[in-house]
């Protein structure tokens, strides 16, 4: 998949680097901003969208329209400080959707402890 087809939304320090790579970026700091960004890269085509852990949870209205839409898919990503767990935790949620099961954190000894 070549880098034009994908698209960063996000805070300008930690999607400003994805520029280079030639990936569409549209930064953003508010849900306002989030929203209109994400539908913008939508509407002209761009079929994965990476967004930062932050914007993704200061717009849950967005993430939930496109959460079972094939184009785009959004993915969430660290942000310039680092990951705060929600992007793992969506990973985690749609393995256990697919699957049944909680294959991902599972303890391998079976004990029943979580690991991460």
């Amino acid at each position: 998949m070549a880098s034009d087809k994908m698209g960063v939304v996000g805070e300008r320090d930690a999607v400003l680097a994805f520029k280079a790579m030639g990936m569409r970026v549209e930064t953003a700091q508010t849900q306002h901003e989030v929203h209109r960004a994400v539908m913008k890269l939508a509407g002209e085509g761009v079929p994965v969208i990476f967004i930062t852990e932050r914007a993704a949870q200061l717009s849950p209205e967005t993430m939930e329209r496109f959460k079972s839409s094939a184009n785009p898919v959004l993915i969430p990503i660290p942000g310039s400080q680092g990951t705060n767990g929600f992007g793992m935790q969506r990973v985690k949620a749609n393995v256990e959707k697919a699957i049944g099961a909680d294959i991902l954190f599972e303890s391998p000894a079976g004990d029943g402890r979580k690991e991460g």
